[in-house]
C-alpha cells in the first residue's frame, strides 16, 4: 500500500476531490448507500467504532456515515501524507475532527488490539498491484474487526482493456465534463497503466473468502466500479 501511495502526491491530492466525482459516476450515491448498508447491518445508534482504510482525500466515508449516525466514531488510515492532510481539512470544515482519528501509515502500523465494529475500504483495492497485496490488506482488515462484523468494500473490477465499451463510455464521461479529445486520450492511457483491478466480481469474492470474509453482496455498480458488503467469518 505504501508503494501505491506514492502516486497520490501533492498534485494528485489537489485535484482528487473534483476528479473522483467525474471518474466515478454516482460518487455521492455510492457513499450514501455504503452508509445506509452499514447502518442497516449494525443497527442505528450506540458507540460504534468504524475503521476506514484509505480515508485520505475527501474523507467522504466518515462524513456521509456521520449524517445518519451522529454517535459513531472513526479511525481513518492512509499512507499518503498529502491525501491525509486534505481529509483533515474536510473533516475540520464539517466539524468532525473530534470524531475521526487520522493515522498516517498502513494498517500494520496502527496501534491497538481492540476490534472495530466494522470497516470500510472504498477506492483502494484496484490501486494495489497483484493479488498478494490485495489479499494482504483484506486479511489485515479481517484481523482488526470483530467476528461477524461487516466490511464495506468498493472499487473497480475487470481489467480495463477487457471491457472496451465501458472504457470508451468512461472517456465520454470525461468529455461530457469538459475534457478535450487529447485530455481524454491521456486519461485513458493513464488508467490502462495506473491501476490493477481484480479481473471480475468473482475474483473479488475469492479474495474476500481467502481473507476471512463471507456472504458478499453487491449494492452499487457504475461502469467498472462496484460496491459490496461482506461479513467477517466467525471463529
Amino acid at each position: 500500500m505504501e508503494q501505491s501511495a506514492k502516486k497520490f502526491d501533492s498534485s494528485r491530492a489537489a485535484e482528487y476531490e473534483s476528479q473522483s466525482r467525474i471518474a466515478l459516476a454516482g460518487y455521492e450515491v455510492c457513499h450514501e448507500l455504503a452508509a445506509c448498508m452499514l447502518a442497516a447491518a449494525l443497527g442505528t445508534g450506540g458507540g460504534r467504532r468504524i475503521l476506514i482504510v484509505g480515508v485520505g482525500g475527501t474523507a467522504q466515508e466518515a462524513i456521509t456515515v456521520s449524517q445518519i449516525e451522529p454517535t459513531w466514531r472513526f479511525v481513518g488510515v492512509d499512507p499518503s501524507e498529502p491525501m491525509l492532510a486534505l481529509a483533515a481539512e474536510r473533516l475540520k470544515a464539517q466539524g468532525l475532527s473530534d470524531r475521526v482519528q487520522l493515522h498516517l501509515g498502513t494498517l500494520d502500523t496502527l496501534a491497538g488490539d481492540e476490534a472495530f465494529d466494522a470497516a470500510m475500504m472504498l477506492g483502494v483495492l484496484h490501486h494495489l498491484p497483484g493479488d498478494d497485496a490485495k489479499s494482504a490488506i483484506l486479511k489485515a482488515i479481517a484481523d482488526r474487526i470483530a467476528p461477524g462484523a461487516p466490511l464495506i468494500l468498493a472499487g473497480n473490477r475487470y481489467a480495463y482493456a477487457s471491457k472496451p465499451l465501458l472504457l470508451a463510455a468512461w472517456g465520454e464521461r470525461w468529455r461530457m465534463h469538459g475534457a478535450t479529445s487529447e485530455e481524454v486520450k491521456a486519461k485513458l492511457g493513464k488508467i490502462l497503466q495506473g491501476a490493477d483491478p481484480p479481473r471480475s466480481q468473482e475474483a473479488v469474492f475469492e479474495l474476500l473468502d481467502s481473507a476471512g470474509f463471507e456472504q458478499p453482496e453487491g449494492f452499487f455498480s457504475s461502469l467498472f466500479w462496484s460496491a459490496w458488503i461482506a461479513w467477517r467469518k466467525r471463529l
